[in-house]
């Protein structure tokens, strides 16, 4: 696998869907995740990114035109003790219920497969960071439809220990636009990252298309003492 720059995977595709970011900084201080939404419709454009406690939730920007909150709004991000856990749907809190009954972050999603979205049928991504005593490790997931069948749930986690400094991997909801939209495919994408949280979250922002992008969320995680940083940019103001 060839390291990618996350900048021209996301200007070479116009809707990626959602996508999670999850790394190390370039000075090897900082565990990194990103998580950002996109939308094609009037509903799932009408989103923001709001905090709540350490985590976020997505939040209708105006009310009155929220037609189906079922997949739209949720909590992407919630932080269990020294784990941070970031996805693109309520199996946030599916993840986060299970580690908290002392079940791996595989087992927590067995329960859970892709959206019921006929016939784009989104595929679920998830992330988890783990930092103890210093020591920083990450895992992806992806629930996929079979091949776009619904008939049965394909299952991926891709687990990364002692991530190395200026690196981290992406993955997203869809390969590229469509009707219906293809499934991500194979591995989390191998990218480079660096040590600025505000260029790390401009150079993201700005390489998303610009008539889909909807919300980004970013965070450095101090490996050493768990301080954090965050940046949160909505379209919608």
């Amino acid at each position: 696998m060839e390291k990618q720059s996350l900048e021209n995977i996301l200007k070479g595709n116009a809707y990626p869907g959602r996508g999670i970011v999850i790394g190390k900084s370039e000075d090897g201080k900082k565990a990194v995740c990103a998580y950002f939404i996109m939308g094609r419709s009037v509903n799932s454009r009408n989103r923001v990114f709001v905090e709540e406690g350490a985590g976020i939730r997505t939040q209708a920007f105006d009310p009155s035109k929220l037609t189906d909150p079922s997949l739209i709004i949720y909590a992407p991000v919630r932080v269990l003790g020294n784990k941070t856990i970031v996805t693109n749907g309520d199996q946030t809190d599916t993840i986060y219920e299970g580690m908290d009954k002392q079940l791996t972050f595989e087992q927590s999603l067995r329960c859970r497969e892709f959206e019921p979205d006929a016939p784009n049928y989104t595929p679920r991504i998830s992330g988890i960071m783990h930092i103890e005593n210093g020591i920083y490790n990450y895992a992806m997931s992806i629930l996929k439809s079979n091949n776009g069948r619904p008939g049965g749930c394909n299952r991926y986690t891709f687990a990364y220990e002692s991530p190395i400094a200026g690196e981290g991997h992406f993955i997203h909801t869809y390969q590229c636009d469509g009707d219906p939209l293809p499934s991500f495919e194979g591995e989390p994408k191998w990218i480079g990252i660096g040590n600025d949280i505000d260029a790390v979250t401009e150079n993201i922002w700005s390489s998303l298309n610009e008539e889909n992008k909807v919300s980004l969320f970013v965070r450095f995680i101090d490996i050493e003492t768990g301080e954090t940083e965050t940046r949160i940019v909505n379209k919608n103001q």
